[in-house]
């Protein structure tokens, strides 16, 4: 891909600045062009709002060009031999397939991923959120102390992981979604390799037991669910259960250390939040705060398509294979979709922002993680009122596309 007729830019990723606040520079680049090619990521770039929704709806664009076409027609090199566990889980799940394996996928997980199960879950995330709370000292680090464990507490609780393995779900998922980074290394390579195998031989392990014994979880109902004579193959399942533990808490951990981040810094916003705290019945509001704090600051900033078909997109030609960036960062500040974007509105209605998706890869897992940081939100409100930064300059993890604190102390007082 050569870009020619469109402008060139170039995403500063492994800039600690850009990262830290990258959206200066996305609104001049979203003022100056609809979309831009980037060399390094050779790429084509999309900014704004209603270009991004209108591609993740456009069936010319999937997560996935090799059910309809082989590697050598493509011209893309054969599977990297470094990373084939990697390659064979993220080929396999519901995120990364198209229809029609991505529709039987997205349907039986539907039937075990109700949201009567979902709803289930507020007194189990309540008792939680409380007994960590009760832990927690007049400093602490919101990120590691309560941003992580809750979200990683509960997709374990729903997927019925045993409490002897679950301090590991944090590290494997933190090795598989490096490499979903660019600028990935050979040990993010080795790291997700070792936490695929891992996390899959313990998972069949639990898979192996919930069919002699079912339980009242997520894994043996995904074993149970059958829509038309259609089951999950046993690759299948763990894949998914692989996927939901990744996909179930990394936006989870990221969009709620970078809400609070927003809200002690516009302290207006977070008495606002502290007074619906002591309301009852409450916790719809916190769900439309929650939309506005991951649409002021998205936790996954940029997502890809890849061409099914060649097309012509902003006069570029766009070949089978090619990849398109979409800058849910940026849409999710344009202002020709959200009046004054650059502020913090909790109660923003309507609130379309990009930051589940769009389309039929709309995120599965959206209800859970609204309730999972609106609750979180409200505890946290109720039982710190006057919670403060400790350090003006938060520490970033380093990577933007999936893009997190890595430190964010916070004082009680």
């Amino acid at each position: 891909m050569t870009g020619l007729s469109l402008p060139q830019r170039t995403l500063p990723l492994s800039d600690p600045a850009f990262v830290a606040d990258p959206y200066p520079l996305l609104a001049q680049w979203r003022e100056e062009t609809a979309a831009f090619f980037d060399p390094g990521l050779d790429r084509v770039v999309l900014t704004r709002h209603a270009d991004i929704s209108a591609l993740l709806r456009d069936k010319r664009f999937g997560r996935s060009v090799l059910h309809r076409y082989s590697r050598d027609e493509l011209g893309w090199p054969p599977p990297d031999p470094r990373q084939v566990n990697f390659d064979a889980f993220n080929d396999n799940h519901v995120l990364d397939s198209e229809p029609p394996k991505h529709t039987r996928l997205r349907g039986l997980l539907q039937l075990a991923f109700t949201p009567r199960r979902v709803e289930g879950l507020t007194p189990r995330i309540q008792v939680i959120l409380a007994d960590r709370l009760r832990t927690l000292g007049d400093t602490f680090d919101l990120v590691a102390d309560y941003a992580e464990p809750l979200p990683v507490t509960v997709i374990a609780e729903l997927l019925g992981v045993p409490h002897e393995w679950r301090e590991q779900l944090r590290p494997w998922s933190a090795a598989i979604v490096k490499m979903y980074e660019p600028d990935k290394t050979p040990q993010d390579q080795a790291d997700a390799e070792r936490a695929v195998l891992d996390f899959s031989a313990h998972l069949q392990e639990l898979l192996n037991e919930r069919r002699k014994t079912p339980a009242d979880d997520l894994i043996t109902a995904l074993s149970q669910v059958e829509s038309e004579g259609e089951r999950l193959t046993e690759k299948e399942l763990i894949d998914t259960c692989i996927l939901l533990l990744n996909a179930g808490h990394e936006a989870s951990v990221n969009g709620l250390s970078a809400g609070i981040l927003a809200l002690m810094r516009r302290r207006d916003r977070w008495n606002e939040l502290v007074g619906w705290a002591q309301e009852p019945g409450s916790l719809p509001k916190f769900k439309l705060a929650v939309d506005e704090l991951l649409r002021f600051d998205t936790p996954l900033p940029m997502f890809e398509r890849i061409a099914l078909e060649p097309m012509t997109l902003f006069g570029h030609e766009v070949k089978v294979g090619e990849r398109v960036a979409l800058l849910y960062a940026s849409g999710n500040r344009d202002p020709r979709r959200f009046e004054q974007p650059d502020e913090l509105r909790l109660t923003r209605e309507p609130n379309p922002h990009l930051t589940f998706g769009l389309g039929i890869h709309y995120c599965l897992g959206a209800p859970l993680a609204r309730l999972e940081l609106a609750l979180s939100l409200q505890a946290l409100c109720r039982t710190f009122p006057n919670l403060r930064l400790v350090n003006e300059t938060p520490e970033y993890t380093g990577g933007f596309v999936i893009r997190g604190l890595a430190r964010l102390p916070v004082s009680t007082r």
